[in-house]
């Protein structure tokens, strides 16, 4: 409810500035729901992204608790032997270049979801489609525009934190 209440008292602040000038006002408002909207996306998505990771995650509780102490991080665990001894050098080394590559698509594959989510991608369209409409119309003022921007990213971050942390505590 808290969060409901702010999001009201900062849009009657931005709608104060109709006040001033309309221009002004326009290019603020644009400028701050679109960050506004990019910030809460992006952290929504990211959200989702660990979730679903931490449910995936399978820990490895196959060690008893005195192993936990004497070894934590499994440093003296029996490492298998290489059963060639003599493999040439530039064989490893390109058996170590394709696993490094392997990891680094995976990781990719990994992030890919939270990148492209719909959460993300809707409010950069209407950024983009914002600022041409301004443009378009020539009531393109830079300085209200950066202006929203900054705000709009401060107001999602602590409208962010008040929305998805809320639920851990």
């Amino acid at each position: 409810m808290i969060n409901i209440k702010a999001l009201i008292i900062v849009q009657i602040a931005i709608f104060s500035l109709w006040l001033y000038s309309f221009e002004f006002f326009i290019n603020f408002e644009v400028a701050w729901l679109s960050a506004f909207l990019i910030m809460l996306g992006s952290m929504y998505s990211y959200q989702n992204l660990v979730a679903k990771r931490v449910e995936a995650y399978e820990s490895n509780d196959d060690l008893d608790a005195i192993d936990k102490i004497d070894d934590p991080y499994d440093l003296y665990s029996e490492v298998p032997a290489i059963e060639d001894e003599e493999r040439d050098i530039s064989d490893i080394v390109k058996e170590e270049k394709a696993r490094l590559k392997a990891n680094k698509i995976n990781g990719i594959k990994a992030g890919a979801p939270a990148t492209v989510s719909f959460f993300r991608l809707l409010p950069y369209l209407f950024l983009v489609m914002g600022f041409i409409g301004l443009n378009n119309n020539e009531l393109l003022l830079l300085l209200p525009y950066l202006l929203g921007l900054g705000v709009g990213i401060i107001s999602a971050f602590f409208m962010g934190k008040i929305f998805f942390t809320s639920d851990l505590q």
